[in-house]
Formats: structure tokens, C-alpha cells, sequence
């Protein structure tokens, strides 16, 4: 099935079912390997566990003496990111790249020993499910207008009729669309890959740009009323003073590039725990272009970059650059690196701030 296959009959409208789509795996995350992300302050890490028919959550990072107190089953442990800290999960994560990164959001990994489960929810996003390791029962239902189970400190469906149902092995994945709810039971010890997609909502979305705006705006003018009244009602909020003020805020305005800007700009902008780390040892420059110029480079893991016709834009911000820079620096964002060759100046001058920032890293 081709990409344009896959999104004309499926994708945001009904679940695919896709046996071996994904076997080729430089090394399987263990839960040992998870447990290593897991007790690090700048991952996101959880902790599901089911008693006595009550659900309990908690969130990291945590002690690794915490999971030597789990039980046999009935618990499940979540990472998000994973992608940001491993290179072949990223890897993976990026050939998804037949959407807009825009739209991609990452790779969570969680690990389930027997009957571990986050029980019968839906997810507000496009989601694809790839089964590594173990087996997993998967049920599904259209049908999402059950009621959660109140007091539960997760999204659980208390009403979840089951309309599908398969059981996943090592390389099988499950495509849901949004609200399509789902329930999970791990029958052996294995882990979820979760490929997730952004899709952030209206409200957020009018929020932040709302934020933007008020960050960037320059508006002239003041406050002023020459011609006023003496008035019998000081308290009052009179018609005259409200047209002054709806006048002001007539003021406010932004075009397509106003908001190719905030796109930029926002759909970059990294989580607040990720931190990007400088390196220790800088390369003076000549030396950079040198390393460039063998070895080529490489986006850090957390690293974001989207362009549109006039910019390029990482983690968060504009990045400054010469115009005749653009072409390598679309060709940087699209494949996430540049293989070795010598590169222009100009080119190299906003590669080397970049790796400055520690945004970019010399490969190999």
C-alpha cells in the first residue's frame, strides 16, 4: 500500500490492521532500557497499575528501586520521547515522515508484564500501534460517547462495548483515528510502540497565537479624549470610552505571513523539559567546516526544524540566515541531516550556530 493509499481510504477514517510492518530492529528497548529513561528528570515517564479494581497512576521520574515493588502483572510503565533519546527509535519514528512533521509528534514506548493495561479510552489524535516483543490483545469500538469511570486519575471508559478484536505479536500494528476507542491487554511481557500525532486544540492553538501576537505587536497611539464632558457618573462606562477603546483594538491585524510565522515558530517549540546541551568541547569554526566538510551532520534528537517559502525555524525560533543558505538548510530540515561535502559560508556560518546551541551535531 502506498502512502496516498493509506490516506485516502484510512487515515482519520477507520482502523487498519497491518501484520510485519515493522521487524527490523537494531536492538529491542528492554525494560531495563526503559527503566533508564524512566528515572531521568528530563523524560516523561508513568506508572499504571490496576488494584483491586481501582486505577492508580503515578508520574516520574522515579527511584529504579520503585519497579523491584511491582507486582507479576496488572501494571504498565509509559516513556514518552523515546524517539528524542534513542537514535534508532527515532529513526523509526521519521519514517512516518509521508505526513508533515507539523504533525508528527513522537514515539512513546511502554512496557506491560501479563494483563498490564491503561484499560478501554480513546486518544484524541491519530495513533498507530506497533507491537514489540510478546503478544498484546487489542478490542476496539467506534463508539466513544461511553462515560469515564469517575475519580480515576485516567481517561477510562466505564461503558466500552468491543466491536473488533485481534491479538498482536512482535511486529504487528494497529492504526486507530482520532477517538477511535481501544483496549489493550498484554498477554506476555512486551512493549507498545506508540507513534503519535499532534493535533492540538482550537482553543490552544487561538491561545498561544494570541500570546504571539501580543509579543510581537506595535501599535501606535494612546489613550486620549480632548473633547470630554464634565460627568454626574464617574463610575459609569459611557459609549464614548468604549468606542475609544473598540478603536484601539481595531488597531490589531495580522496577514499570512504573521501567521506563517507563529506556525514556524510554534510547531517547533520545544516541551519544557527538553534541554539542549552545548558541546563540551566546541570545535573552533575552521575546524567545524572541516568535520562538516568529512563527516557531514546531524539535527540533535530533540531537535526541531520546519520551513516555509521565506524562513527556516528550530525549536521555537527564527533562525537568521542568508538567503542563498535556504536550499541546504530545507534540505537539512526535510532529511533531519547533510552528508559530507564543502559547504558555502554562508551555509556553514548558521550551521555552526546551530551547533553552538547544541541543536546540531557533527555525525558519525
Amino acid at each position: 500500500m502506498s502512502p496516498q493509499q493509506f490516506l485516502d481510504e484510512y487515515w482519520q477514517k477507520k482502523p487498519l490492521l497491518i501484520r510485519q510492518a515493522v521487524t527490523d530492529f537494531p536492538e529491542l528497548i528492554d525494560l531495563t532500557r526503559l527503566i533508564e529513561l524512566a528515572v531521568r528528570d528530563d523524560v516523561e515517564s508513568r506508572l499504571i497499575e490496576c488494584r483491586d479494581g481501582r486505577w492508580h497512576m503515578e508520574h516520574g521520574p522515579f527511584r529504579p528501586t520503585r519497579f523491584n515493588r511491582l507486582p507479576a502483572s496488572d501494571w504498565t510503565v509509559l516513556v514518552q520521547n523515546v524517539n528524542q533519546h534513542v537514535d534508532h527509535v527515532s529513526e523509526l519514528l521519521y519514517r512516518f515522515n509521508f505526513l508533515p512533521y507539523t504533525r508528527l509528534d513522537d514515539l512513546m514506548i511502554s512496557y506491560a508484564p501479563p494483563g498490564g493495561s491503561v484499560g478501554p479510552h480513546y486518544d484524541s489524535y491519530d495513533v498507530f500501534l506497533l507491537q514489540v516483543g510478546g503478544r498484546k490483545r487489542w478490542q476496539i469500538s467506534s463508539d466513544d460517547a461511553g462515560n469515564f469511570v469517575e475519580d480515576a486519575p485516567i481517561r477510562v471508559l466505564k461503558d466500552f462495548q468491543s466491536e473488533q478484536e485481534w491479538v498482536l505479536e512482535h511486529g504487528d500494528m494497529l492504526y486507530l483515528p482520532p477517538k477511535y476507542a481501544h483496549h489493550g491487554v498484554a498477554l506476555d511481557p512486551g512493549m507498545t510502540y506508540s507513534i503519535g500525532f499532534r493535533a492540538p486544540k482550537t482553543q490552544e492553538v487561538a491561545s498561544r497565537f494570541l500570546e504571539f501576537l501580543g509579543d510581537n505587536l506595535q501599535l501606535d497611539g494612546m489613550l486620549s479624549d480632548p473633547g470630554r464632558a464634565a460627568t454626574a457618573t464617574p463610575a459609569r462606562i459611557d459609549a464614548d470610552f468604549v468606542g475609544s477603546i473598540q478603536a484601539m483594538l481595531q488597531q490589531i491585524s495580522w496577514d499570512d505571513a504573521t501567521v506563517q510565522r507563529f506556525i514556524g515558530e510554534y510547531f517547533t517549540e520545544p516541551k519544557s523539559h527538553v534541554v539542549y546541551e552545548a558541546p563540551d568541547d566546541a570545535l573552533d569554526f575552521d575546524d567545524f567546516a572541516e568535520a562538516v566538510a568529512e563527516h557531514g551532520i546531524a539535527l540533535d534528537l530533540k531537535s526541531q526544524m520546519l520551513f516555509d517559502a521565506e524562513h527556516i525555524y528550530i525549536n521555537g525560533e527564527l533562525l537568521e540566515c542568508a538567503a542563498e543558505a535556504m536550499s541546504v538548510l530545507q534540505q537539512l530540515a526535510n532529511a533531519r541531516a547533510l552528508p559530507p561535502g564543502d559547504y558555502d559560508d554562508t551555509v556553514l556560518d548558521t550551521l555552526y550556530e546551530c551547533y553552538d546551541y547544541g541543536y546540531l551535531h557533527v555525525a558519525g
